[in-house]
């Protein structure tokens, strides 16, 4: 097995030979070796310390290269490639390497241009000391100097230029002489460069520096940085302008590539998410703000089954292929195609884009990609899920752009996939709402923000309130008092569910429990929701048992909505668990009936004892209701089936005194809406209960809740 020495010792061998030509330093090849040996096992120790060890260690190592006098390009390239061979045998994980290698990079640049500073220093001491010491030092050093050196006249023609600066454009000095300097401008200068040169040829400043590109008589183009200053006589008088070239091709080079890598995908070449977001920032910083821009953001549908089935591989020449086609996709102005990761891709619409344009651009995109793919010998059929958003550039935030775009990606893949779908903000508004609801929910219970308010059930022959319904509501604190159609669906999909109706259990119990016998007929029952999943807790009956008793409620006061499709042809348990309720005296009731699709026949083995139909049945029995006729024979045909089984029914949603008379005159036992009474938070329902029932049985408990 191989220790972490002999690792360390083949980085330092395999180091010493790949930059043993890159540069001329004094060193014997054993003292070499010395110094890259220590080198490497700092980087080995590094790389398994982690955190920020391994940046700090590469930028000293960079330094100590250039320090050590190896400061040709090609010797911080040779040591890279050796670090990305066998830099993993050191130990560490990827990320700490990447960061060693970065660090290398950045040290031996800054190193390289800390030197090369302090080289330029010193020749323009030498210039100004040449002023007063002799004509013949300065040129000395003017002749001397490794780097460019040019001298113009305050009125910018140049006087003379180095036999190092005309070697780096391939002239001679001859062809300079004379020349205004801004006959060596080139298209690629900085939008500012010859202002500021005029500002120093004026005397409104003494010194400016930026990156320059020349020309070369040979065609290719030489990078150079360029430092400017003004040389004044013994009088402080300006005299010349002094400029220094240093040629920074290769670095240049060298950064671009590895920009290049740090902003493009490595395995398609398309632009990745950060040149992405550099591109969508520069637009919406620089454009004008009542321009449209979209983004059409789409990923593979069943992308992870290819590489699941197919492998890695094949997963990676299929993302390839198709990186192709979107980028013929964007072949044209103001689109850019990119990778943001995985399988998913994005498009840049930026000249002008509105909602048509996007949605035309996704039409595209989905064409393209169902044509077969062919690779390998195979054809693979591939289809993608687009999410298509347009905005005005003025107001838009790149990072909500995009997060509103991946939304509506996965839309679109609800909707179907193989399509695109178009971002709605009222539909966001709506899931960010049911979002935000969702995660407070776990502690609204806690907070003590849920109240339980009641409706009355009333008999349609007497108009006697026969039993109150218990209909939690929760009292949130930025959204007002939401109603069960707002939270309930949640609280099951979290399990919050089984909580919270275990409180409104105990709650309506409690309650129920101090309404008394009045003059008019018994104290009323209490109608309690149990959700489903409350059906399959082990110790669902133990925990009705104990709120009854510590209520004191008879059992037969308390009755329990379940929906119908909730027991319906169930095989998990819930039947034996109503069953065991329902021996202990408690009604069963089935909420909504008649929505669901089961077998009626089932209806003869539950323990129900009440049938409530639903509101949709009742809606249809209004005056000059379309299917009157059809909800009319619907409704007696479930109350005749109900009777037939010795069960009650109740129908829900009455709103007017035409339903109800419909109800009554269909044989329906009892009924509950805002007709009769909206339901009450506690204190308001004591009035109600102790109201006189209306002499024809068919009036609201209260006439002014109609309105």
């Amino acid at each position: 097995m191989t220790g972490p020495g002999d690792a360390v010792e083949s980085v330092a061998r395999a180091w010493t030979r790949a930059i043993a030509d890159t540069s001329y330093v004094t060193y014997t090849s054993a003292e070499a070796d010395d110094l890259l040996h220590e080198h490497a096992r700092a980087a080995a120790a590094a790389l398994r310390a982690g955190g920020l060890e391994p940046g700090r260690v590469g930028r000293e190592l960079g330094f100590a290269l250039v320090a050590a006098h190896y400061t040709d390009p090609q010797s911080l390239a040779a040591t890279l490639v050796v670090y990305a061979q066998l830099g993993p045998a050191l130990g560490g994980t990827a990320a700490a390497l990447a960061d060693l290698q970065g660090g290398i990079a950045a040290g031996y640049a800054a190193a390289l241009r800390e030197t090369t500073l302090t080289q330029q220093e010193a020749i323009r001491t030498a210039a100004f000391a040449a002023r007063d010491e002799s004509e013949a030092r300065f040129r000395a050093v003017f002749s001397a100097a490794p780097i460019g050196i040019g001298l113009a006249d305050l009125g910018g023609l140049v006087v003379e230029v180095n036999q190092a600066l005309a070697d780096m454009l391939g002239r001679s000095a001859e062809d300079f002489r004379g020349r205004h300097i801004r006959e060596l401008a080139q298209p690629t200068d900085p939008p500012e460069l010859w202002g500021a040169l005029d500002d120093v040829l004026r005397g409104e400043r003494d010194f400016y520096a930026a990156d320059k590109e020349f020309s070369r008589s040979d065609g290719t183009s030489l990078w150079t940085h360029l430092r400017a200053t003004v040389i004044r006589d013994e009088l402080g008088r300006r005299r010349f302008l002094l400029g220094l070239f240093e040629d920074i091709t290769e670095r240049r080079t060298m950064h671009l590539n590895l920009r290049h890598q740090a902003t493009h995908d490595p395995l398609t070449g398309l632009p990745n998410r950060t040149l992405f977001f550099e591109h969508l920032e520069e637009i919406l910083g620089t454009a004008d703000p009542d321009a449209r821009i979209a983004l059409c953001y789409l990923d593979l549908d069943g992308f992870k089954e290819v590489n699941d089935t197919l492998g890695h591989v094949v997963g990676d020449k299929l993302l390839i292929a198709v990186a192709e086609r979107l980028a013929h996709c964007a072949d044209r102005p103001g689109r850019l195609v990119a990778r943001m990761g995985g399988d998913e891709f994005v498009m840049l619409l930026a000249d002008g884009a509105d909602a048509a344009a996007a949605t035309e651009a996704a039409d595209e995109i989905l064409a393209a990609l169902r044509r077969p793919i062919g690779f390998d010998g195979r054809e693979m059929s591939v289809s993608a899920s687009v999410g298509v958003v347009e905005h005005s550039i003025g107001g838009a935030h790149p990072t909500e752009l995009v997060r509103a775009a991946d939304i509506t990606l996965y839309w679109a893949k609800n909707e179907g996939k193989g399509r695109w779908a178009l971002f709605d903000a009222d539909r966001s508004a709506s899931e960010i709402t049911r979002y935000t609801l969702s995660a407070a929910l776990p502690g609204a219970l806690e907070r003590g923000e849920f109240t339980v308010d009641y409706q009355p059930i009333v008999d349609l022959g007497t108009g006697q309130v026969r039993a109150v319904e218990a209909l939690v509501r929760w009292r949130h604190p930025d959204f007002g008092l939401l109603k069960p159609d707002r939270f309930i669906g949640l609280a099951e999909e979290t399990g919050v569910i089984v909580p919270l109706g275990r409180w409104v259990l105990e709650q309506a119990c409690a309650e129920a429990a101090k309404w008394e016998a009045g003059p008019h007929g018994p104290a009323p029952a209490v109608n309690v929701n149990l959700a489903v999943r409350q059906t399959h807790e082990r110790h669902l009956v133990e925990e009705i048992r104990k709120a009854l008793e510590l209520s004191g409620l008879p059992p037969e006061r308390l009755v329990l909505e379940v929906t119908e499709s909730a027991v319906i042809g169930t095989e998990d348990g819930s039947l034996p668990v109503l069953q065991e309720l329902a021996a202990h005296g408690i009604q069963i009731a089935i909420d909504d009936f008649g929505t669901g699709y089961s077998n009626l026949a089932y209806l003869r083995q539950l323990p129900a004892h009440i049938v409530k139909i639903d509101a949709s049945f009742t809606a249809g029995l209004r005056a000059g209701s379309p299917d009157s006729h059809v909800d009319e024979q619907i409704v007696s045909a479930l109350v005749t089936l109900a009777h037939g089984l010795g069960m009650s029914v109740t129908a829900e949603g009455v709103e007017d005194a035409e339903q109800a008379a419909r109800l009554a005159a269909l044989g329906c036992d009892s009924a509950q809406g805002w007709y009769f009474a909206r339901a009450v938070p506690p204190d308001q329902l004591t009035g109600l209960l102790a109201r006189e029932p209306a002499g024809d049985g068919l009036s609201p408990l209260d006439r002014r809740q109609r309105a």
